[in-house]
């Protein structure tokens, strides 16, 4: 592993920030008629954040920017539950995390994050690494859209090694999974975390192109779905399908887990929540039902490319 430069740190919270006012105004740019609220706060411990979040426009009922630069002198169980030999370690975490609610149920609800840890101790060698990807989760599954999601997600992926793809997508599918439900959230995409061992120019530019893949991947969707007609059928199935969105980052996202267990702003931690959602006892799905073939031919583990 690469020795860690203050120069490297400072490189990738520029970058960072600058990724994040660019998602923002991509997003802007989709959505003319939304608003946008930003947010600047401290952490009392160290560091603090920006979160960006628009909403009342046409195509997003939510979205939201986060970008956070936090530190302080032990990490949180989130951090070294699998990873105990961190335990004790001081430490900077930096990252940016994007969610989307659309209004359309024909609209897929889309995350992205990326991040970047440095674990310190006195007369030790820091530990660095970092994390991230995206994921797909639709109301309504369209096989053009899976394909061409996970597409590119695997070009991007084919430029730093011919498994990379393989492995971070089945990765991927492991961690976006509902066990209490048996069922992914939704198509998967890419995962990775404590990735370190490509150095850390390569993995640099593996973070910076994870973002631009997530744009390139997600947009293309949002225009062609963006004006499909829809009824108050779909509309409620899409709140029902959300609630599997709000159990997932409760009971299990260690990127939730680390903010709150952190000290974080819970406000900025759970803007990644649907602004509406409901759920519905013993709900039946109609056989033969466009929701059938979302459970039956999208919500499984699949190969899409």
């Amino acid at each position: 592993m690469d020795e860690l430069k203050k120069e490297n740190i400072s490189a990738v919270l520029e970058y960072l920030f600058s990724a994040q006012k660019m998602i923002i105004s991509v997003f802007k740019e989709q959505d003319k008629k939304a608003e946008i609220v930003t947010d600047n706060w401290e952490r009392p411990e160290g560091g603090g954040g920006q979160t960006s979040i628009l909403s009342g426009g046409e195509i997003f009922e939510r979205a939201g920017v986060n970008s956070s630069n936090v530190y302080g002198n032990d990490l949180p169980p989130a951090a070294t539950s699998q990873r105990p030999e961190l335990a004790g370690r001081s430490f900077n975490a930096m990252g940016i995390s994007i969610v989307t609610h659309p209004l359309n149920p024909y609209v897929p609800t889309s995350h992205a994050n990326v991040r970047f840890f440095v674990a310190d101790k006195p007369g030790e060698a820091s530990i660095w690494w970092f994390g991230g990807g995206f994921d797909l989760t639709p109301y309504y599954g369209f096989t053009e859209d899976a394909i061409h999601w996970h597409q590119t997600a695997k070009e991007t992926c084919d430029a730093f090694g011919p498994n990379v793809y393989t492995h971070f997508k089945n990765w991927c599918d492991d961690y976006f999974y509902l066990k209490h439900r048996n069922e992914p959230r939704g198509i998967g995409g890419l995962f990775f975390d404590d990735l370190n061992e490509w150095g850390f120019d390569k993995t640099f530019k593996f973070l910076q192109a994870i973002v631009d893949a997530y744009i390139k991947a997600y947009i293309p969707i949002v225009k062609k779905r963006q004006t499909c007609t829809y009824s108050d059928k779909e509309k409620k199935f899409q709140l029902y399908r959300r609630g599997r969105y709000v159990e997932f980052n409760l009971l299990y996202d260690r990127g939730t887990l680390f903010g709150l267990q952190s000290n974080g702003r819970t406000e900025s931690i759970l803007m990644s929540l649907p602004p509406e959602v409901r759920w519905q006892y013993g709900y039946s799905l109609e056989k033969g039902s466009a929701e059938e073939d979302l459970y039956k031919n999208f919500l499984i583990r699949k190969e899409w490319v």
